[in-house]
Parts: structure tokens; sequence; C-alpha cells
């Protein structure tokens, strides 16, 4: 904690520094400046000379004798502890392995600090890359960090005084991956070009919602915040998959107990099939109901195949649960929903039912590939398949907990992970989520969401604690799906490609 208020402290400096200095007429410095140009050159002789060189001696030169180095995964350093730390370190052992850094091209801001009107320091922001190289193995793009440095002028000689290194992001993805999605500004148009109203991007790393991105607009001029609510569409399934499995693991609802005994769906009343029907059935969509009825030319429920026998996706399952459950303890589904998993999570924009929760003023309006827009679906009775309506943080929150099983019995958590039915090559359905199987030991849980002006996906690895949520509010927003897998999933990503294309 008091590593934690001690950056705090610092970053909070440097802001009232960038404050004041852009209020007093002294804004960020041009790039054709010569302040700009020599703290450039400062640190390519800090990082291309001297980090990726493994050059010490060089470091120690550029930088102050009070330096400070505050990282937010590691703690705070002096020069004594960080010199060492270099040296035994990202340096022990060069000839197999090496770390390299590369600055994010656009990412820098320099900012010049003046005293009584004299020059004495600079403070420069940035986003850099690092790569690494193991014996006998190709570079690999490691991760992603945010820095501020600040460099002091001392008899004319500029040193570097402290070092701010934060927001840290691992990647998991095989050589140098430069793409749109490093850059805001080029993310947005490139958003532009394929007609996507509004774009949100979730990253777990080590078993934690870890960033957020929004870009776009919510609505015509409005542009997209941080907390936007979505209609998520059919990420609503893993929503109620982890209400009953929750009920299971409490001892007070059987995974293989047929639902006849608390409901039973007028129409299929007089078939035998009814009586097949389990919670596992529903979870893993092997009831052999339609995905919805209406799509029957009788409007009608009924049994395309003998259930626990194929595999065919159907809200009209997730329905029939619902109404199940909801008799057995009294309480609708978005009470239990509510009790569960919004409030032990702190799902506070998380609604099952369309009501006065929901904040307008950030809720993504739909539309359709032409540009229209759709009226938001106002559900009144909450839907066990359908029409959640959530934000990134919220979700992202919600695909931790199901990674680290949180309220779960250890045999459920088997469960939901198992493979109850295969649906393609290397793709089964568990209990609530998809599983892709990449052969290695390693698979993903996913579910997607689709309805008019929503278009959804959710990963999250088990295994590596990975995870990436994509949120879009068009029609066609899946089209941009297999750009943003790879980049943050990598060769994972790549294997979910490979899977869902042959």
């Amino acid at each position: 904690m008091k590593f934690i208020n001690q950056i705090l402290k610092i970053k909070f400096l440097l802001l009232a520094v960038v404050f004041f200095q852009t209020q007093n007429g002294f804004s960020q410095e041009n790039k054709q400046s010569e302040l700009y140009k020599t703290i450039m050159a400062q640190d390519s002789l800090l990082f291309n000379i001297s980090f990726n060189t493994c050059n010490i001696k060089q470091f120690e030169d550029l930088t102050s004798d009070d330096f400070e180095f505050f990282h937010d995964k590691d703690s705070i350093s002096d020069k004594k502890r960080f010199l060492k730390t270099f040296k035994k370190g990202l340096c022990s052992s060069p000839e197999t392995y090496q770390s390299r850094r590369e600055l994010v091209e656009g990412s820098t801001e320099i900012y010049p600090l003046y005293k009584n009107g004299i020059l004495y320091g600079a403070v420069q922001t940035g986003i850099h890359r690092f790569y690494e190289t193991s014996k006998g193995k190709p570079e690999r793009f490691a991760s992603t960090a945010k820095f501020t440095h600040v460099w002091l002028l001392k008899n004319k000689i500029w040193k570097l005084s402290r070092v701010l290194s934060y927001d840290h992001q691992t990647v998991n993805t095989l050589g140098k991956q430069k793409g749109v999605f490093d850059n805001d500004a080029e993310t947005e148009k490139w958003l532009q070009k394929n007609n996507i109203p509004a774009l949100g991007i979730g990253i777990i790393s080590e078993g934690k919602l870890k960033q957020i991105k929004v870009f776009g607009e919510i609505k015509k001029g409005v542009t997209a915040p941080y907390n936007t609510i979505w209609n998520v569409a059919s990420l609503t399934k893993p929503i109620t998959a982890y209400v009953a499995l929750k009920l299971v693991s409490q001892g007070k609802w059987d995974l293989d107990e047929p639902l006849y005994k608390y409901w039973t769906d007028p129409d299929i009343t007089n078939d035998p099939n009814h009586k097949l029907l389990t919670t596992r059935i529903v979870l893993s969509h092997q009831t052999g109901f339609p995905n919805w009825r209406y799509m029957n030319e009788s409007g009608k429920l009924d049994f395309k195949f003998k259930p626990g026998t194929k595999y065919q996706y159907s809200g009209e399952g997730f329905e029939y649960l619902r109404k199940a459950i909801e008799k057995k303890f009294n309480k609708k589904l978005e009470q239990l929903a509510d009790e569960l998993v919004f409030k032990p999570l702190k799902m506070n924009d998380s609604q099952l039912v369309w009501n006065d929760k929901i904040d307008l003023s950030r809720f993504a309006i739909g539309y359709d590939a032409k540009g229209n827009e759709y009226e938001p679906t106002k559900n009144k009775t909450a839907n066990a398949a359908d029409d959640l309506t959530t934000t990134l943080s919220d979700y992202g929150n919600f695909l931790c907990s199901v990674m680290n099983g949180d309220g779960l019995s250890p045999k459920i958590v088997q469960e939901m992970n198992s493979h109850q039915i295969q649906t393609k090559k290397n793709k089964y359905f568990g209990l609530g989520f998809e599983i892709y199987d990449f052969e290695n030991g390693e698979y993903a849980l996913s579910h997607s969401g689709a309805d008019k002006g929503v278009q959804t996906l959710a990963f999250i690895l088990p295994k590596t604690k990975e995870g990436l949520l994509i949120f879009t509010n068009v029609d066609d927003g899946y089209k941009i799906y297999e750009k943003v897998i790879i980049h943050y999933l990598g060769e994972n990503g790549k294997k979910v490609i490979e899977i869902e294309t042959k």
C-alpha cells in the first residue's frame, strides 16, 4: 500500500506539473523543437545504446545519483538496486536471453520544466514494447507498458532522475506484432473504415481484468465512454448457467434431476421426451429444441430429436431451465442472478430486465450495417438466453470469477470445463460455454452474442489465466473479430480461427 501511495503521489505531482505548464503557456513540445530532439536523443542513448545492449556503464552515466525507479508490478528501486537488478536479471546471460525495447511511434509527449523562466528539466511520457529472444528461438513480442520519465538538466548535462513504469500488458504472440490497436487514433480510423459505430475490448491477464478500451460512438455525436452499457445478447446465457451451477454447488439443485418435476411446457406435455430434460442437457444444448419456437411453422415448441443425443443450439432450452428454477425457488431469475452473481461481484451496471437503473446516457444504441438505428429491446421479463445489459468491467470481472471457479465446487468446475458434446473438430460444448481444444493441453471457454445491432464475443483461457471481451453495436460487428482475436490472443487466437474456419 505504501508503494502504491508513493506512485500515486508522484503521478499526481507530474500531472500537476504538466497542468501548470499548459495553463501558463508551456504546452507539449513540438517534434521539431530542440528540446524534443534532445530528449529523444537521450531516450535513444538510454535504450538503443544502453538497455538493448546491456551497456550498464552507459545507463549509469545517464542517470542521476538520486535516481529512483517505480514499477507497478515490482517495487521502488534506487540507483544501486536498479543497476544490480539490471545486471543480474535482464543482463545475466545475454548469450541465451535478450530483451529489446522499442518505442511505440507517435506515443511520446514531452513537456518542458521551468523555474523562474529557466529550463531545468523535462517530462517525457510514452508507450513502449518489449521483445524477448531466447537461444535458438525467434524474437517474440512479449509486453507493452506506459512510462513517465523526468529528465533534469544539471551543469548543462541531461540526467534521468525519475522513472514511472506502469500498465504492463503481457502479450502472448510470436513475432513483431504492430497493429492498429497500438494506436487509439489508428483504431478509430480503422473502425470508421469498417463502419463499426462502437467497439469495446476487455483484456484479462493473470486472472484479472487488466485493461478496458472503448472506441467510437454510442450514438451519433456521442463518444463511447469507458463505462458504456451494452446489450450483449446471448452472453446472457453464461450468467444463467452460472446461477444454476452455483445452486448445484450449494446442494440446492441437481445437475441431472429431470426438470419436469418443476416445469413442463404445455406444448410438449404429451411428448415423453420432456421427461429426459435436465440442467446438464440444457447447458450443453442437447435439448432437441429449435433455437426459438417461433421458427417453427406452428409457432409451438417441439423436439427435433431425442434429448441428450445431439447438439443443437437453443435459447428455448435456457428459458425452459429458467421456468423450472423459478418454480423451485419461487424467485425470478433476475433475483437469483442478483443474489448469486451481480451483488457478490459488484456488477452494479448489469440488468436482466430493462429498468430505470440503466443509465441511458451511457447506453450503446444498436445499428444495422447501413447505419440505421434500432430501438433498444426493453424487456420487462428476464430472458435466460438474451438481452443482458452490462459493461466491459462488469462482464470482465464475471469472466474472471468463472475462470477462478468462485462459488463452485471442484466437481462442478470440472464438469463445466469438460467436453459434454462435440460440435465440430476440436470444438465442444461444456456447461454454459463452448470449449476450443488446442490439442496441446490448453483450451479456451467461449461464448458469443448476436442480435439486431449486437455482436459480442468472450474468451477465457483457464490455464494461462488470459481472456478477451469484444463488444460491438452493429449487425456485422463480427467482421472485425479475427483481427482483434489474433492481436490479443496471439497463437491461441490463431488456433481459434483455425478451428472455426475448418
